[in-house]
């Protein structure tokens, strides 16, 4: 395979493997930044989830307060799509 070939591959590669981690990630509804493990995150109805340091710009209450965990437990604030 030419080099040319090869460096394509690799970045085309490099590519998915960056969208398929940030795709399940769940990100702060007003500045865009994944909370980290431990972090305190807050729900405000189904979709919009804020972290702990956009948390004081809101006036209302959250509908629930999570704590994120690592990726290798159960409970993540990501959500996963529905069993068939």
């Amino acid at each position: 395979m030419p080099r040319a070939r090869a460096d394509l591959l690799e970045l085309q590669l490099l590519r998915k493997g960056l969208g398929a981690l940030t795709r399940d990630r769940h990100a702060c509804e007003d500045c865009g930044r994944t909370p980290l493990p431990g972090e305190r995150v807050y729900l405000y109805g189904e979709e919009t989830l804020v972290c702990a340091l956009c948390r004081p710009v809101r006036r209302q209450e959250p509908v629930r307060i999570e704590v994120v965990h690592h990726m290798e437990h159960e409970r993540t604030v990501r959500r996963l799509p529905a069993a068939a």
